[in-house]
């Protein structure tokens, strides 16, 4: 019998030091009356029911739990501890929390209590206004389903479903979620909101509206006193004719900042203009647009898609004046049009493109030689056709948005793979070249200036008849298709055709020949190589 004993007691020890002995039986907390008008019982249509009246300047006043509640009449069953509550009903707890409405059901026992008709709860920094509201006391939550309006200093906030966690002063909405603020207004259908931050969470389908913005997102978060926020799945930003989407985004209205991570698509709306990336950032008061990590642009032209590729984008100035500078490992793609360069300058709203190569030092212009250098020059191809300088411009027709001409300046070099003979290459060597299109095509060339030509004649049976070497000031180009048809030598050329067989091989290529057709991007998956 001692062992047993033993063994109880042991058991007693130990559940008392992991479960005090007040979770199993905790003590009960009566309701009492602190006082009360009138007294009476109506057991036919109340039974057990103490009801309590005002009267004699005085109210229905009852205590429980820490918690005082007023009415003007009360029905109290002591035995249940609970009762019910009628006209100007007021639970105070304390300086911080009070309950308003018509009718109040409590339960002691439960701690829980519904409130109705015309409900107001008030803490110091907040009102709620609903119909119905439900209170645990014990677990300090309140919440509500038939629509209601949240204040706070700055907000407005109103939902179908609440619920408030007292403790925490955190809110859970859902349906129809409203935020009503000078700054802006939020619609969602699942939001937390937390009245000590002022942070919102959204978990559904949710929509920003500002002064000058909008923001979409189906998950996220909002501080709404900074105006600062994240945001995920399906988000997009429409801001200053811009539209900003990617897996993640970034917005802070005060330094009018927007910032996208991941697939990242940067659309201007105004200009049909898109950027994309992995990383991409908008500044509103600088009007610019920057994106990097596979940094991808796309313009139309010729009613034709423009692809231009750089380590780094830059979009800047407004929609009429919108300017595209790109840096390093620059590519662009075109139907009928290949180019790379170091940088890029695209002048949108006078259709202009420039090429450039990255400025050399007088160290690299010291060391290295004509053909090191001529390999950084930027490169454009038309079809077969290869076409470099120190700068290369192409301009476009506003109206017709076709291109209209092309200039080269510095160190023209054109290089003409042989349709005939593709080991053969008709090369031209200048200083400038101008070019015009017809029909989206090079149509004639012109090139100044200490010009040496290397050209493959064939005769109409397509047999070589020789190779034709020039040197002249000045000469012109007409082309089909892109193609060299003839050529036309002006101001004292000197040269002579030779036969294939009699020409030094060494002498086929002039001093600046660089064949860079391995460098050529042919898809969209070759821009980024």
């Amino acid at each position: 019998m001692d062992v047993i004993l033993k063994k109880i007691l042991y058991v007693i020890i130990v559940l008392s030091i992991f479960y005090p002995l007040h979770s199993f039986c905790q003590e009960r907390k009566i309701i009492e009356i602190i006082e009360a008008g009138r007294f009476t019982k109506d057991e036919d249509k109340y039974p057990k029911a103490n009801i309590l009246s005002k009267g004699d300047n005085l109210r229905v006043k009852l205590f429980h739990d820490g918690a005082i509640i007023t009415s003007d009449k009360t029905f109290f069953y002591s035995k249940e501890n609970r009762f019910n509550a009628n006209g100007s009903v007021l639970l105070k707890q304390g300086d911080t929390l009070e309950l308003k409405s018509q009718y109040l059901k409590y339960n002691g026992d439960e701690g829980k209590a519904k409130a109705w008709g015309k409900v107001v709860l008030k803490q110091p920094d907040m009102t709620l206004k609903t119909d119905t509201l439900y209170l645990d006391r014990i677990l300090n939550i309140a919440y509500y389903d038939s629509n209601g309006i949240i204040e706070d200093e700055e907000n407005l906030l109103r939902s179908k479903k609440g619920r408030y966690f007292i403790n925490n002063k955190k809110y859970s909405f859902k349906t129809g979620v409203k935020i009503n603020n000078p700054r802006y207004d939020i619609e969602s259908e699942n939001l937390d909101y937390n009245l000590i931050s002022k942070n919102a969470l959204f978990f559904g389908p949710t929509l920003i509206t500002g002064n000058d913005y909008e923001i979409h997102c189906e998950k996220g978060n909002f501080d709404l006193r900074s105006s600062i926020g994240n945001f995920q799945k399906n988000p997009k930003i429409f801001y200053n004719n811009k539209i900003i989407e990617g897996d993640s985004l970034f917005y802070n209205e005060s330094i009018n900042y927007a910032s996208a991570s991941r697939r990242v698509i940067i659309t201007d709306t105004i200009n049909k203009s898109i950027l994309r990336g992995e990383y991409g950032e908008v500044y509103k008061d600088k009007d610019s647009a920057i994106i990097t990590k596979r940094a991808l642009a796309i313009n139309i032209i010729e009613n034709d898609s423009l692809y231009i590729h750089a380590d780094t984008l830059i979009g800047t100035g407004p929609p009429d004046k919108r300017i595209l500078r790109g840096y390093y490992g620059v590519k662009i793609l075109k139907s009928d049009i290949r180019g790379i360069s170091d940088s890029i300058y695209f002048d949108e709203s006078k259709g202009k493109i420039e090429l450039h190569k990255k400025p050399l030092s007088k160290k690299q212009i010291q060391i290295l030689s004509l053909r090191s250098r001529l390999k950084l020059n930027p490169v454009i191809w038309f079809n077969d056709s290869q076409m470099s300088g120190n700068e290369i411009y192409l301009l476009t027709d506003l109206k017709t948005r076709k291109l209209d001409s092309l200039l080269i300046f510095g160190n023209t070099f054109v290089i003409d793979q042989d349709s005939i003979n593709k080991n053969n290459y008709n090369q031209i060597e200048g200083m400038d070249l101008n070019g015009d299109f017809i029909n989206g095509g090079l149509n004639n060339l012109q090139v100044l200036k200490n010009i040496k030509v290397i050209y493959y004649l064939y005769n109409d049976k397509g047999d070589l008849i020789g190779i034709d070497k020039t040197i002249c000031s000045e000469l012109k180009i007409k082309l089909e298709s892109n193609e060299i048809k003839n050529i036309t030598f002006y101001t004292s050329p000197e040269g002579n055709v030779h036969p294939e067989d009699k020409l030094d091989p060494n002498l086929k290529l002039l001093e600046g020949f660089i064949w860079r057709k391995s460098e050529r991007p042919e898809s969209l998956d070759d821009l980024f190589k």
